[in-house]
């Protein structure tokens, strides 16, 4: 209370709501600040949170507290050193820029646009839960060779997983539930890894080359990428509309110039990351931006908080797709656990805000404030309401 004055009023609403002025408060006194709100260290600097993130054996994803590993078992998400890049080496390649375009640029833009079909006509949706979930979950079935199975039925898996993940964060055992709906996804995705061609899907790809990780291992290995697939595009999708539509200058812009798409895109990156922290664990006792923190004590990287450094983006909390640094964000996060699928992100993205502005004139959200992005680690807008002119 007395070393961290500001971190210790911190409440959960503060930093599901509007946490980028929470970040503003800690910044220039508390970078590292101890919150009881989540009982953890949060850092709000951006060169401190590389630092963090580039040293995994100083703070590590490797440790029980970790729920993902609790529910899916170990994966590249949750291991560090050898076994880490043992588990990730196998999906680096088809999770390359050119792999990944010349693999799914066609099937993304063909979903998008069916989708589409499916609304245009209303002259009204909601944009998140009818566009953005459902490109993101579709282009997931398609990277773990699920084409066969209903879209409803993955992402009902996908919910429970999500949901056990939760409770273990919050202290409770891994429900039956959770562990029936990985049991089921392992149970649909194991032919996949048997055709082991790598034209059959993205997982089979990798399962292609995976020498010495079992099935067990790469199923796990699916669940997190299915997890942060979903999850996470959708939320990029989401908050790229939500600043393009309340930005009536940019949005001209683009509707004038469509190049200017993967600018927008960097910025709302930058603006609002989809995943707002990543934990890692302290393996000894260590001092960083001042502060002493205790080995085994949680350690929160805010993604958010980086990327509004003043230090680094002038008038941080403005949108403006002409920053020179644009990509100087830490959004996909630095060091070994970079995000494996940005480039998929990024293509599902830019098509999506194309084809929806190219097709729905006139598009524009009925309640901009309704729609501002939140969350304590994933921010998103709970609903984006649209109309458009048809």
């Amino acid at each position: 209370m007395t070393s961290f004055p500001i971190g210790a009023q911190i409440t959960l609403a503060e930093l599901e709501g509007d946490v980028h002025t929470v970040h503003h408060r800690l910044r220039p006194t508390e970078p590292v600040s101890w919150l009881p709100a989540i009982q953890a260290w949060l850092i709000t600097d951006r060169e401190l949170n590389i630092e963090v993130m580039r040293d995994a054996k100083t703070y590590t994803v490797d440790h029980p507290g970790f729920s993902t590993g609790q529910v899916v078992g170990p994966s590249m998400l949750s291991l560090d050193g050898p076994e880490h890049l043992r588990h990730r080496t196998p999906f680096e390649r088809p999770f390359r820029k050119r792999e990944v375009h010349t693999r799914f640029t066609e099937s993304v833009t063909d979903d998008i646009s069916q989708l589409i079909d499916r609304f245009i006509a209303h002259g009204k949706a909601e944009l998140r839960r009818d566009f953005a979930g459902p490109i993101a979950s579709q282009t997931m079935v398609r990277v773990l060779g699920l084409e066969n199975t209903p879209v409803t039925a993955v992402l009902t898996w996908y919910d429970t997983i999500v949901e056990a993940v939760t409770r273990v964060t919050a202290g409770e055992a891994v429900s039956a539930e959770g562990k029936e709906a990985f049991a089921t996804l392992k149970e649909h995705l194991l032919p996949s890894l048997k055709k082991r061609e790598s034209n059959a899907s993205l997982l089979a790809a990798a399962s292609g080359v995976a020498q010495g990780l079992t099935d067990d291992q790469i199923v796990s290995n699916a669940a997190v990428l299915l997890f942060g697939g979903i999850e996470t595009t959708e939320g990029m999708i989401a908050n790229a509309l939500y600043h393009l539509l309340t930005s009536s200058d940019t949005l001209a812009q683009v509707k004038a110039d469509d190049s200017l798409l993967p600018a927008v895109i960097e910025e709302s990156l930058r603006l609002e990351p989809a995943a707002s922290v990543v934990d890692r664990y302290t393996t000894c006792d260590v001092i960083l931006g001042g502060a002493s923190i205790k080995e085994g004590d949680l350690v929160r990287v805010s993604l958010a908080g980086a990327n509004r450094d003043p230090a680094v983006f002038p008038n941080p909390d403005r949108f403006d797709p002409t920053r020179k640094n644009l990509r100087a964000h830490v959004t996909w996060a630095y060091g070994p656990h970079v995000c494996l699928g940005l480039h998929l992100a990024r293509l599902e993205t830019q098509q999506a805000l194309q084809q929806i502005l190219d097709r729905c004139a006139g598009l524009r959200l009925v309640d901009q404030e309704a729609a501002r992005p939140r969350g304590l680690v994933f921010r998103k807008p709970a609903a984006l309401q649209a109309v458009w002119d048809y």
